[in-house]
């Protein structure tokens, strides 16, 4: 009788109850990320409305254990739910947030590669672009350069990574 009892026990790993428990736990984390997420990225993921409104209590509670028990609560409503798809769309959201970030980040180099260089990282970017103005870009890379040798607050550079970021696509 031990030996059918373990051969059960192996062949039907996905419904022992640790296997249950890392499931749920699974969800609740999913849960809690959807917690994180601004109520605007919130609307943009496919959720029923009960699942909404625990979300929505979630955010009003306060207390510590309250707020669990909601969580384990909202991870029992995410069975209910395609959570293949709320996690996919989570990670459409992450990604997306990730290539901006990116993005900004290149944008803040080229600005800074633009000050400490000056005319010579503006022709081969004029030439790369040749939507962006000559004229202006310098200006504002010269005031950029004079402001940051005066030890001013940094307002040219700042409308120098406006406007790069207006006029430049990556």
């Amino acid at each position: 009788m031990n030996q059918t009892t373990d051969e059960l026990n192996n062949g039907d790993q996905a419904s022992s109850k640790s296997a249950r428990k890392r499931e749920m736990a699974a969800l609740q984390d999913l849960g809690k990320s959807l917690l994180d997420l601004p109520e605007a990225k919130l609307a943009d993921i496919p959720l029923s409305e009960d699942l909404r409104e625990a979300l929505a209590l979630a955010r009003r509670l306060k207390q510590r254990e309250a707020l669990r028990r909601q969580l384990q609560f909202i991870g029992k409503q995410m069975r209910k739910e395609d959570h293949e798809k709320i996690a996919s769309a989570i990670q459409h959201l992450n990604d997306q947030d990730q290539f901006f970030r990116q993005h900004f980040h290149k944008l803040e180099k080229l600005r800074d590669s633009l000050i400490a260089g000056g005319d010579e990282f503006i022709e081969p970017l004029v030439r790369e672009n040749p939507q962006l103005d000559r004229q202006q870009l310098r200006q504002l890379v010269r005031l950029a350069c004079r402001e940051q040798s005066e030890g001013k607050p940094p307002s040219c550079s700042r409308k120098l990574f406006r406007y790069l970021r207006e006029n430049l696509e990556f």
